[in-house]
C-alpha cells in the first residue's frame, strides 16, 4: 500500500505525442504544473525500456477554444472544475539516456545513448534518488558531488573528476554568479581525490586563503595544508607565502610580447622589430633595448635593417617593466624548475599577483610561466615515450582566469594556452578556463572545452558560445537562460552523463573542513627566511 502511494505521489503525466528530435508532449496531471520546473530530471517507464529525461518546455492548452476566448475570471470554483479536463499543462521532455529492461539480465545495467522513443501513454514521473544514483553515481573516489538537483535536497549530482582533466574544461558565468568559488570547489574536489595536480594563476588572490571581505569561505590551503598545496607571489609583501618569483629579462621572449599587442597598443611593426632584436641580441634582447642609447640604436638600425621609430616606440612601451619589482636585469634561477617538481611529486600550486594584478602583469608572467612548463611537460613525455621504464606522467590541470584576454581569435594563436586547448591532451596536459565573457573565446578553443559549467549568463553571444557544439541547444538555452543568478549552474559535457542543472553545494570551512577529516584550521605556519633564485631556503 505504502509502494502504491509512493507510485502515485511520483506519477506526473502521460505521453500524448512527440517525435525523437523535437522531444515528447506529456500532459501533467492536474496538480502537477506548478511542481515541475524546466530542467527537471525525470524518467518515463516504457514497455521495455526506462527513459532519462529532461523538462525543456512547459506549456499552458486547452481542450476547448471557448474556455480561452471566455475565462472564468470570477469563478475560483468553475476554474477548478476546469483544470485537468477542459485545461491543462503539457511538458517537453527529451529522453537523453536510456535503460534497456534486458541489461538488468545481462548483468550490465549502464544507461547507454536513446535510440528509439516510448509509446502512447507511457507514464512520466519523477526521479526518485535510485535514478540519480543509476545515471550520475554515487560520491566516492573521482566521483565528486557538485550540488543537487532543483528542488529535490539532499540528492547528489556528481561529475566524474578523471574525465573532467581528461579535457579541456570551462567554467562561465558572468559577474556575481560565484565563478571562483564554484572553482575552488571542484579544485577541492581535484586535490581530495588526487586525480591530477592543480596550477591555478590567480589574479586576484582567492584561491588559497580566506578573505577578509569574504569571510566563511575557505581557500585551499584553508582546507588542505601547506605540504599539499604550495603559494608563490610576485610580491614580497604578500604573507604566507612560500616561494617568491623572480622573473629576469632575459627570460621574456619576444611571443611573450606578442600577447600584451592589445594591452600595450603595440603598432603592427612590432613583431618585425623584436624579431630584428632577438636576432641581433639572443636571450639579452629585452635588457639591451631598454637600456639603448642613441648611438647603439643608430647602430642597432644600420645593422639590422630595423625602422629607428619603430625601435625607439617599443622601448617606450615596455620601459614600465623596469619598475616591477619582480623583474630582474638578469636572473640564473628557475622557479619554473620548483614549479614542475611539485606538480610531479603531486602538490598543486597557486601563483599569486598580490600588488600587481594589473592585466599587463597578468598576461605577460602567465604566458610567461605557462609557456616553459609546457616545454618541460614536453620534454619530459617524450622522453618516456622513449623510455618505457619512466613512471607515466601524472596529470596536470591549468587553471587560467581572465580567460578571453588570452584565448581570443588573435591571441589564441601567440598563446602557449591555445597550444594547451588544442594538443595537449597527449602530454597529460589539460586547461580550465574562467570566464564571463565566453563569446570572446576564439571558435576553435570552445570547440575543445569537453566539459562546460556555466552559471546565469544573459547575453545572447556568450550563451551561444557556451551551449556550441552541444546537442539540442535550443533546449539547453532555455535551461541556462532559467538560472537563478547564483549557487545555479548547467553542467554539460564529458564529465557527466547528460546535461543537468544544478543548485551547487554549500561551500563553507565547517563542512570542507569535515570532508577532509580536519576538525580545525591546519597548522601553516610560514618561516621568514633568505629567498635565493625563487626557492625559500630555511625555515
Amino acid at each position: 500500500m505504502r509502494h502504491q502511494d509512493a507510485l502515485e505521489r511520483d506519477h506526473l503525466g502521460v505521453v500524448t505525442e512527440g517525435s525523437f528530435s523535437a522531444g515528447l508532449t506529456v500532459r501533467l496531471d492536474g496538480d502537477s504544473a506548478e511542481d515541475l520546473q524546466v530542467g527537471s530530471f525525470v524518467v518515463l517507464d516504457g514497455d521495455s525500456n526506462r527513459y532519462f529525461s529532461l523538462i525543456n518546455d512547459l506549456q499552458l492548452r486547452t481542450t476547448d477554444p471557448n474556455v480561452a476566448s471566455d475565462p472564468p475570471i470570477e469563478s475560483a470554483f468553475i476554474r477548478s472544475a476546469l483544470r485537468g479536463i477542459h485545461t491543462y499543462t503539457a511538458a517537453t521532455a527529451r529522453p537523453s539516456l536510456m535503460l534497456e529492461d534486458s541489461a538488468s539480465i545481462t548483468g550490465d545495467p549502464q544507461p547507454r545513448a536513446v535510440r528509439t522513443i516510448p509509446g502512447h501513454f507511457t507514464v512520466m514521473r519523477r526521479a526518485r534518488e535510485e535514478d540519480f544514483d543509476l545515471v550520475f553515481g554515487k560520491e566516492e573516489g573521482h566521483l565528486f558531488s557538485v550540488g543537487s538537483p532543483i528542488a529535490m535536497d539532499g540528492v547528489n549530482i556528481v561529475i566524474d573528476l578523471k574525465k573532467l582533466v581528461e579535457r579541456p574544461s570551462g567554467i562561465f558565468g558572468q559577474t556575481g554568479t560565484g565563478k571562483s568559488v564554484l572553482t575552488r570547489l571542484i579544485l577541492f574536489g581535484l586535490i581530495r581525490s588526487d586525480v591530477a595536480s592543480a596550477l591555478v594563476f590567480d589574479m586576484h588572490d582567492e584561491y588559497a586563503d580566506e578573505r577578509p571581505d569574504k569571510p566563511g569561505i575557505p581557500g585551499l590551503r584553508d582546507l588542505f595544508d601547506s605540504t599539499r598545496v604550495k603559494v608563490y607571489s610576485l610580491d614580497r609583501n604578500s604573507p604566507k607565502v612560500d616561494y617568491h618569483i623572480n622573473i629576469g629579462l632575459n627570460h621574456i621572449e619576444p611571443a611573450d610580447i606578442e600577447l600584451l599587442r592589445d594591452e600595450l597598443d603595440l603598432s603592427d611593426t612590432f613583431s618585425a622589430t623584436t624579431y630584428l632584436l632577438s636576432k641581433h641580441y639572443g636571450k639579452n634582447w629585452l635588457s639591451t633595448l631598454l637600456n639603448m642609447g642613441g648611438e647603439e640604436l643608430k647602430a642597432f638600425v644600420e645593422i639590422s635593417g630595423a625602422h629607428e621609430g619603430a625601435v625607439e616606440a617599443l622601448r617606450r612601451k615596455l620601459i614600465y617593466l623596469e619598475d616591477r619589482p619582480y623583474i630582474m636585469q638578469s636572473s640564473s634561477s628557475d622557479p619554473v624548475r620548483d614549479i614542475v617538481q611539485h606538480l610531479e611529486a603531486g602538490r598543486h600550486v597557486i601563483i599569486q599577483f598580490g600588488r600587481y594584478d594589473h592585466l599587463r602583469d597578468y598576461m605577460l608572467v602567465t604566458n610567461l610561466l605557462t609557456r616553459r612548463i609546457h616545454e618541460q611537460y614536453t620534454t619530459r613525455a617524450m622522453e618516456r615515450r622513449g623510455n618505457t621504464t619512466l613512471a607515466k606522467a601524472r596529470s596536470l590541470v591549468v587553471v587560467l582566469e581572465e580567460a578571453h584576454k588570452f584565448l581570443s581569435p588573435s591571441a589564441a594563436r601567440q598563446s602557449i594556452f591555445g597550444t594547451i586547448a588544442r594538443e595537449m591532451r597527449k602530454f597529460d596536459v589539460s586547461l580550465m578556463v574562467v570566464d564571463q565573457r565566453p563569446s570572446q573565446i576564439d571558435d576553435e578553443v570552445m570547440s575543445q572545452l569537453a566539459t562546460r559549467v556555466s552559471g546565469l549568463l544573459t547575453d545572447e553571444h556568450d550563451i551561444a558560445a557556451v551551449l556550441s557544439g552541444t546537442g539540442d541547444r535550443s533546449a539547453l538555452r532555455s535551461m541556462l537562460a532559467s538560472l537563478e543568478p547564483s549557487q545555479q549552474c548547467l553542467v554539460v559535457g564529458h564529465a557527466i552523463p547528460m546535461p543537468m542543472i544544478v543548485r551547487t553545494r554549500e561551500y563553507s570551512r565547517k563542512l570542507m573542513e569535515h570532508e577532509t577529516g580536519n576538525g580545525k584550521r591546519p597548522d601553516r605556519t610560514v618561516g621568514l627566511s633568505l629567498l635565493t633564485g625563487g626557492r625559500m631556503i630555511g625555515s
